[in-house]
């Protein structure tokens, strides 16, 4: 009975908090996967407010579509779409673990550059094939 008071008296070791550890890309990723999560519940919300201002008055939806369409309104856009799509090969790179498959580090490290990279090249290609639309980036000839 003593000996049980003396083992809970004694301080259990803490885990090492997430600042001793040198940051690698995988650590960064699944941050920024917890992050783009966040976002994406936001952005949703905005788009969701969106519709419903479509459904409910020509003038309700005529003013959202005009914040929507100032700077700070395609600010939040290309957020929200950057975290869509960050989070959307997040997973997909979560699903390729999920079968078992590049677990080695050197994999992992390859699968996290590539969406990084991916996630940003797929939503500038997005924006500038908007741009083109709306006549904001003429076409190179």
């Amino acid at each position: 009975m003593a000996g049980s008071i003396e083992r809970r008296a004694r301080p259990r070791p803490l885990s090492p908090h997430l600042q001793i550890y040198r940051p690698q890309i995988n650590m960064v990723m699944s941050i920024l996967h917890r992050i783009t999560g966040a976002a994406m519940y936001v952005g949703t919300v905005l788009m969701a407010g969106w519709l419903l201002a479509a459904a409910t008055s020509p003038d309700c939806f005529a003013w959202l579509n005009g914040m929507f369409a100032t700077w700070p309104g395609m600010v939040v856009l290309a957020g929200y779409s950057w975290a869509l799509i960050h989070h959307a090969l997040g997973g997909m790179r979560h699903f390729i673990w999920d079968t078992g498959a590049a677990l080695d580090i050197a994999a992992v490290d390859l699968l996290s550059w590539g969406s990084l990279v991916l996630s940003v090249t797929l939503t500038a290609g997005l924006w500038l094939y908007i741009g083109m639309e709306r006549g904001w980036v003429t076409a190179w000839q």
